[in-house]
């Protein structure tokens, strides 16, 4: 595909061995000892003065990070856990009603309340018990002594629901039944803490921390250009009120952009920012690109096609130096940079290429410039298309702090990506413009641009 008015050289070994020593460095020079690596996107340019990326040893420097994103809940558990907590709610509303009864003289009232009170009970800890096995291997690891905690106190819950209904089926005197009562009500009310405790771990608010969204914003459509290729992003939002301590006006903010038409065209989107074609240096040509959902970090997954040509007595005589096919992952992981900005941590997770396009993909030049301009295309999608500035009143943009993002998966393959931040409006008025606008539903002033963002190359 790139021999276009060349032909192959009848240059003899010792010529290829003269032009392999001419290209010692840069795309043919192997780099030993640092493994595959990783890099930061989004921290002011791909490769700095250099022209190539310096490495980022996500397994050391990112690892507590990592760590924490991997026990963080996903959407559908965090749905799942809310579930699971009004279960355990019922039930202790259930025990109050039993213990608040004005007597326990009718027995055979007691023993349908008794068993209604079991039921409920039980109802709860089969919901905790499902969403624990629902848990992903990484998080029964990094959470293993908070669920060990919380299925210690199902276990005495589980023994004080069965010593206290034996008490009442005995029909036994009130005072034994009212102390057993109690003991259930303690060994629910464990089981109820160490649920909570077990969602903090898991960054889920629950409780009276949790209201519903105060303010819905519209989805926002932002086209986003790679040169021909246009990207549509739509990013919604909801905004509530939080109470924190010390501020009288806090608000969480939460975006989330759909990326699914960047998964249809990311092939288009990344031949646009990678394909190369030097007559005397690097062919290459993405063949195939697929951006895999996955939680809390996602994959790109790479075909190409790979040629480097060297040039002899003039660009009329080309010398083919090496050739392959090769496919490449790269794991994506969204961040939050101390200056409030959204970065990717890049790392390739997986080759699969033989001979010298296998190295120079593994660890040479190549391999971290695809990385690269893989992690800053997504990017560069993700940050023009959620940006605040286009979804949030304008009233509002100055007091946005970006604090948590994740990939986020939205089922039948698609991909979307989560924006968590906070808003700390100090003064009062502000706060009551801020709400009037949300309650109009009115998005930020750039949404209204007509000329659509354009990636930079």
């Amino acid at each position: 595909m790139f021999r276009e008015n060349r032909h192959r050289s009848n240059s003899t070994a010792l010529v290829l061995g003269a032009a392999l020593f001419m290209f010692p460095l840069g795309v043919l020079a192997q780099r030993g000892g640092g493994g595959i690596g990783g890099s930061l996107a989004g921290t002011g340019g791909l490769s700095g003065s250099t022209g190539i990326a310096s490495g980022l040893d996500t397994k050391d420097d990112l690892k507590g990070f990592h760590d924490a994103l991997a026990l963080q809940a996903t959407r559908p558990q965090i749905s799942q856990f809310k579930m699971m907590l009004k279960s355990t709610e019922a039930a202790e509303s259930q025990m109050q009603a039993f213990l608040e009864q004005p007597s326990k003289e009718n027995k055979t009232g007691l023993v349908e309340s008794v068993q209604t009170l079991s039921a409920a009970i039980e109802q709860a800890r089969t919901q905790n018990n499902t969403f624990l096995e629902q848990l992903s291997d990484r998080q029964k690891s990094g959470l293993r002594e908070t669920i060990k905690k919380l299925n210690k106190t199902d276990s005495e819950l589980a023994q004080q629901v069965k010593t206290f209904t034996a008490i009442a089926e005995r029909k036994a005197e009130n005072t034994t039944i009212a102390s057993s009562a109690e003991n259930l009500k303690g060994s629910l009310a464990s089981f109820h803490d160490e649920q909570l405790a077990l969602g903090d771990e898991m960054s889920i608010p629950s409780g009276d921390r949790d209201g519903e969204a105060a303010y819905t914003i519209a989805a926002v459509k932002t086209t986003v250009n790679f040169e021909n290729q246009p990207i549509a992003i739509v990013t919604s939002g909801s905004v509530s009120r939080v109470a924190l301590p010390g501020v009288a006006n806090a608000f969480s903010v939460q975006f989330t952009a759909d990326l699914s038409d960047l998964q249809q065209n990311l092939t288009q989107v990344l031949g646009t920012q990678i394909n190369r074609s030097d007559p005397c240096g690097e062919q290459i040509a993405i063949q195939t690109a697929a951006l895999i959902p996955s939680t809390p970090a996602s994959l790109v997954l790479a075909q190409l096609h790979y040629e480097r040509w060297a040039c002899f007595g003039g660009r009329g005589n080309a010398n083919e130096m090496a050739e392959g096919n090769g496919s490449i992952e790269v794991t994506l992981t969204p961040m939050v940079a101390e200056n409030g900005t959204l970065r990717f941590s890049s790392a390739i997770s997986r080759v699969d290429a033989e001979g010298m396009v296998g190295d120079l993909l593994r660890s040479g030049a190549l391999g971290e410039k695809v990385r690269d301009e893989i992690a800053e295309s997504v990017l560069s999608a993700v940050r023009q298309g959620s940006d605040y500035k286009a979804i949030l009143p304008v009233s509002a943009q100055g007091y946005f702090k970006l604090q948590k993002a994740m990939f986020e998966g939205m089922g039948a393959g698609e991909l979307s990506i989560v924006l968590d931040g906070s808003m700390q409006v100090p003064d009062d008025k502000v706060a009551a413009t801020i709400e009037a606008q949300l309650a109009g539903a009115k998005p930020g002033a750039a949404a209204q641009a007509a000329a659509p963002a354009q990636a930079p190359r």
